[in-house]
Parts: structure tokens; C-alpha cells; sequence
């Protein structure tokens, strides 16, 4: 089997001091000109934040610290879901907004001295677990550990400035000479830090820059008059640390994103037709010889079994779709929370809607603009074209007609229909629940069936045919 997933990974226990996360989540985000939070603007299907919360638990952070701001209800309400489910998650807020030093201090009284404090923003969603770890080693209860990366363009980035191997100070883009803009070696917003040296450290910060706000990198300066080491863990992985900061970053982030997921696939075995054109939101387990065209977006959980083909510009959310079956182009899934199971060798589309509560047995053939709701269709049932099948038990071997739909709603509840093995619904009829229609029964084109039949029996239920032969059509009076 292959997988990509957003779920946690296990991670070995972490040697030495506890680690204590803290995200910095308070910023505006004005250039992404929205009323949305910076941080909820959503990468994969996901809000951005929450990638990051992700990955701050599968570190196994004893207590994973927000600090909020703008927004700071809605984003707290975004990550309500993974307080409920037990993370260790705590929320401060900062206000107003003044500088980064200024944020992790609103942190200070729910950091605990015996850990090790790792800072991380809101806004870059796609760093490792790995490199955190690395990271949390390289600081060793006792030193200030910088993420570090080299750009070409460094411009906007603080500045590493080392003597030797040493760190010195991280001055940033506004603040810095000529000549230290000439540094490639930049700061990438992430850093871990023995927590009883971050605080006194945080308390000595000040305003006298450019800006006039606190920064945290400050702090590196402080380390060395402290005599505590500085180092920094260098990474190539220009991804990891890519903040979003406007529409076009998050844009380009997204398709970074995507590729690196399209990649990992297809290192699996999966077979994609143009891995540029493929969106995966959620967590999607593909067995062998699956093949996926272009334009498909997967989102919530999704499993394909071996030799499942999806076709062109299918959208699938939170479905199964078991061995050999074919879903074909432009056919929407989505299981919800009730999810949808598509048996082994069916057939579904092209055109095509499965809606939560959706279970195909095998050999199950859905054809073009046929919806299904809350409905169970056994071994080998048909509805190729043109009908609504909702609330409702369909037998084996079940042909139901284009243009036939199941009346499951009166206005207040709805009910179920029920129809059995080998029954034969003819094209354009309506079978208004609760009703059953018994094995081996046939319906009539055109009826409207509001009681249940027997087994073997046929049902018609429509006005007799009139016929008025040489009728002549009216005709339109022409203007006075």
C-alpha cells in the first residue's frame, strides 16, 4: 500500500529536557488583503496554522502555546477541535501587535523553566518534524539554536552574522548595513531555546530600531553577552521555512505543496497523468496500479484500491473506493462524515454525484447525472442515466430507469424505499416512500408509486393514452 497523510507519525521519545512549543499566530496579514486571519488561509484544504499545530504534536510537545491577535477568536475557534480531541494546547493573546520579541513574551507564564522552547510562526506550514527535532538536539538544554538557510535573494530575511562558526547576532533586512545585506545566510523565524535562559533574555528586550518593535532575534546578541553558545542548524529545504505573506506566495506554496505530495506518489507506484494537475487536501492510501488523470481534487480521506482508475476532473472527498472500480471524468464524491464505499469493479460517471451515506456493492454501474444519497445498491445494480436514488435499499441485479427518481422527503421527514432483488424500474417513474417494491417486480415507464407490491408482480400506475387524430395545433393571432 502507499499513503500520504497528514495524520501524526510516530516519533521517537525526545532524550533530555521536555519541549513547550510556541506559535506565533497574531498577525494581521494586510498584504493578503482579506478580512480572513493570515494564519486560516487554508494550504492543502488545511488552514495554515494547522499544519504547523500538526507538526508541534507529532514533536510531542508537553504544551503547544498560541499566541493570538488579530482575529484571535476565529482563529482559536479554528483549533478548537484539537483541544477537544486532548492535544496539549494553550492560547494567549498579544495586543496590540508589537514585534515578535513582544509575542513570545505574552508566551512566558504558560512556559514551564525545565523545558526547551521551540518558536515557530503560524505562517509557515510545512516545516518538518525531523528539522524540529534536529533542531531541539543541536540546542541540548543548553544552547540557542537558530534554523538557518541560504538564499540567493535574501532580501526581507534577518541576517546571520557569525564570527567563525559562532553566532553573533541576526540583523534584520531593515536594520542591516550594506554590508551585511551582502549575507546569504538568513534566519528562518525558527529557533529552540532553553526556556530558563529564553525568559530573563525576553525581559531584557527593547524597541530602539527601525521599526520600534521587540524582536526576538534580538535575543542571539543577548546569548553572546551571556556567554551561552549560539549555533545554527543549516537546511537546504527551501520549502520548509517558505512563510506566506500575499495571495501569489500562498499560490506558489500550494503547487510547491502539491508537487511534493504528486511526487511522493508517484515514488509509490501511483500513476499520475500530469502531476502539475493534481490536488490532494486530505490523506489519500493508494494500493497498486492505481491510475489518476488530471484536474482530480482529493480532500477529507480517501483510499483507492488496486487497479482504480479515476478519470479527468473527478472531485472525492472522504470515500472508498475498492479494488478495480472505475470512477469516470467529472464525477463529484463526497462522503462527509457518513463517508461513501464504492465496491470492487463498479462503474461511476462520467458526470455522476455520490453524496454522504452512499454504499455501491461490487459491480455496481452509475451512469451520467445520477445522484445517490443515503442509499445501499447490491451486487450488479444499474442506474446508468438521469435519476435520484436517496433513502433507500436496492437489491442485486436492480435496473433502475433513466429519469426515475425515489420521493424521500414530505416536507418534514424523510423515508425510505425499499426495492428488491431483480426488479426492473422503468424510465420515469416516482416511488414515493415509505414504499417497497418486491423481487422481481416491474414497474412501469411513467408511474408514480406511492404503495408497495408484491414479489414477481407488475405495477403501472399512469393516465390511459388519448389520442385525437388530424388535430390541428392553435395558432398565434396576429396583431390588430
Amino acid at each position: 500500500m502507499s499513503q500520504i497523510s497528514q495524520e501524526k507519525q510516530s516519533t521517537p521519545e525526545q532524550d533530555g529536557e521536555p519541549i513547550d512549543v510556541v506559535i506565533m499566530a497574531a498577525g494581521k496579514g494586510t498584504r493578503m488583503k482579506s478580512s480572513l486571519p493570515k494564519v486560516l488561509h487554508r494550504l492543502g484544504g488545511r488552514a495554515l496554522v494547522s499544519h504547523v499545530v500538526d507538526t508541534a504534536l507529532e514533536l510531542r510537545a508537553r504544551k503547544v502555546v498560541i499566541v493570538t491577535g488579530h482575529g484571535a477568536p476565529d482563529v482559536e475557534e479554528a483549533l478548537h477541535a484539537a483541544t477537544e480531541q486532548g492535544a496539549p494546547m494553550a492560547f494567549v493573546r498579544q495586543s496590540p501587535q508589537l514585534g515578535t520579541g513582544h509575542a513570545v513574551q505574552q508566551a512566558v507564564p504558560a512556559l514551564d523553566d525545565d523545558g526547551t522552547t521551540v518558536v515557530l510562526s503560524g505562517d509557515v506550514p510545512l516545516i518538518a518534524k525531523d528539522t524540529l527535532a534536529a533542531l531541539v538536539r543541536a540546542s541540548a538544554g543548553r544552547r540557542l539554536a537558530l534554523l538557518t538557510i541560504e538564499f540567493d535573494d535574501p532580501t526581507g530575511y534577518g541576517r546571520i552574522l557569525r564570527d567563525g562558526e559562532q553566532v553573533q547576532a541576526i540583523v534584520e533586512h531593515k536594520d542591516a548595513t550594506p554590508e551585511q545585506r551582502q549575507v546569504r545566510e538568513v534566519y528562518s523565524g525558527i529557533m529552540a531555546v532553553p526556556t530558563r535562559l529564553l525568559k530573563p533574555w525576553l525581559a531584557r528586550l527593547d524597541n530602539k530600531n527601525a521599526q520600534g518593535e521587540y524582536y526576538l532575534t534580538d535575543i542571539v546578541r543577548l546569548a553572546t553577552l551571556d556567554e551561552v553558545p549560539v549555533v545554527a542548524t543549516r537546511i537546504a529545504d527551501a520549502l520548509q521555512v517558505a512563510g506566506v505573506n500575499d495571495p501569489a506566495q500562498l499560490a506558489q506554496l500550494e503547487r510547491a505543496y502539491q508537487l511534493r505530495q504528486a511526487n511522493m506518489l508517484m515514488t509509490q507506484g501511483v500513476r499520475l497523468a500530469d502531476p502539475a494537475r493534481f490536488d490532494l487536501r486530505g490523506t489519500l492510501v493508494c494500493a497498486a496500479d492505481v491510475e489518476i488523470d488530471v484536474n482530480c481534487v482529493f480532500e477529507g480521506a480517501v483510499s483507492l484500491g488496486a487497479g482504480v482508475r479515476i478519470g479527468a476532473n473527478c472531485v472525492i472527498a472522504n470515500a472508498r473506493i475498492e479494488p478495480g472500480a472505475v470512477i469516470h471524468p467529472f464525477t463529484h464524491i463526497d462522503g462527509e462524515k457518513a463517508g461513501v464505499t464504492v465496491g470492487a469493479a463498479s462503474l461511476v460517471g462520467p458526470f455522476a454525484r455520490l453524496r454522504p451515506g452512499a454504499r455501491l456493492g461490487t459491480e455496481v454501474h452509475i451512469g451520467n447525472f445520477v445522484e445517490i444519497k443515503n442509499a445501499t445498491l447490491a451486487h450488479g445494480a444499474k442506474a446508468n442515466h438521469l435519476a435520484y436514488i436517496g433513502d433507500a435499499t436496492v437489491g442485486e441485479r436492480v435496473n433502475y430507469g433513466a429519469g426515475s427518481i425515489t420521493a424521500n422527503y414530505d416536507g418534514a421527514n424523510k423515508h425510505r424505499t425499499v426495492i428488491g432483488d431483480d426488479v426492473h424500474i422503468g424510465s420515469n417513474c416516482v416511488l414515493v416512500a415509505p414504499v417497497t417494491i418486491g423481487a422481481g417486480g416491474t414497474v412501469g415507464g411513467g408511474s408514480t408509486i406511492n404503495k408497495s407490491t408484491e414479489p414477481g408482480g407488475l405495477a403501472v400506475a399512469r393516465a390511459r393514452q388519448s389520442y385525437y387524430p388530424n388535430w390541428t395545433r392553435p395558432v398565434k393571432k396576429k396583431p390588430a
